[in-house]
């Protein structure tokens, strides 16, 4: 449900802090903004972000209360933050940093606030791709949804570890066949990193998770007119294939991809499968709209 969770190596990332979302600029050309699946940061999007940014100007964010962006006392209080409010913050992002249109791509939680953004700011929205999302939560994915709101805001607490919540959200996020192939101890290994990280980064995941109560964009997605690119993943477990299949469905003139033998977590999975969908769908859009 959370999306993507790549390895959060915060050192090695440069960013930018202001009243807006904290962000990260690489490269030159066409701005193309990359949006977190719920428990990744900007860090994640690397094997992602630097071959796109040989061509396009990539942004990366941190959402409302994820790592690098996380609630303050000035903001709204965090169970009470919309979709809709974190698309509002993208705008904002936008706004901030001088950019009119923007090519807008997001993983999972991410692929929501695109989708939210593509249908309430079309003049803002270039393409959109959205990747290993879904248009509404059946009643089995609100119960898991529920289920990961209470482990977060548990770990929260202290009432169990961060490394507890990881060993719980890997199977859900990454496919069997991508972990076996992992080195040895993987899970355990990002489970001790979990355990090191302060409580507010739980308790934001918490408000991204509350965002998704009751979640259901089957009557925007019509309103989207951006060319669009829907990327689902055959091994996703979390918000399954079918899910894709309806987006592409509900969006005029949107195109279909499914990454076979992918998990959840297609962009930590199959990054240089990633890269060639977004590369070539983005080019031809903008060598369509000179």
């Amino acid at each position: 449900m959370t999306g993507s969770v790549g390895a959060l190596n915060i050192s090695a990332v440069r960013f930018f802090m202001a009243s807006v979302l904290a962000h990260k600029l690489d490269g030159d050309g066409s701005p193309l903004l990359l949006l977190n699946g719920g428990m990744m940061s900007i860090a994640a999007w690397d094997p992602i972000a630097l071959p796109l940014a040989e061509r396009f100007r990539v942004i990366r964010c941190d959402l409302r209360g994820q790592f690098l962006s996380p609630f303050t006392e000035s903001d709204p209080e965090p169970d009470s933050y919309t979709l809709a409010d974190h698309a509002a913050d993208v705008v904002a992002l936008l706004d901030h940093l001088g950019v009119k249109r923007a090519h807008l791509a997001g993983t999972s939680f991410g692929g929501e606030v695109a989708m939210m953004v593509a249908a309430d700011h079309p003049s803002r929205v270039a393409s959109l791709a959205v990747m290993t999302a879904t248009d509404r939560l059946t009643p089995k994915m609100q119960a898991a949804a529920r289920a990961l709101e209470t482990q977060t805001r548990a770990a929260a607490d202290g009432s169990v570890s961060g490394g507890t919540l990881f060993r719980a959200l890997a199977p859900g996020a990454f496919s069997e066949r991508w972990l076996l192939a992992q080195p040895p101890g993987f899970v355990e290994i990002r489970a001790r990193q979990f355990d090191m990280f302060p409580r507010q980064y739980f308790a934001g995941i918490a408000s991204i998770m509350q965002a998704l109560r009751g979640l259901d964009l089957e009557s925007r997605l019509p309103r989207i007119a951006a060319p669009t690119l829907v990327v689902g993943a055959g091994l996703d477990r979390t918000f399954p294939p079918e899910h894709s299949r309806a987006i592409a469905m509900a969006i005029p003139g949107a195109r279909l991809e499914i990454v076979d033998e992918c998990g959840h977590a297609a962009v930590v999975e199959a990054p240089e499968r990633i890269v060639e969908l977004l590369l070539a769908f983005a080019l031809a859009v903008d060598a369509a709209n000179p």
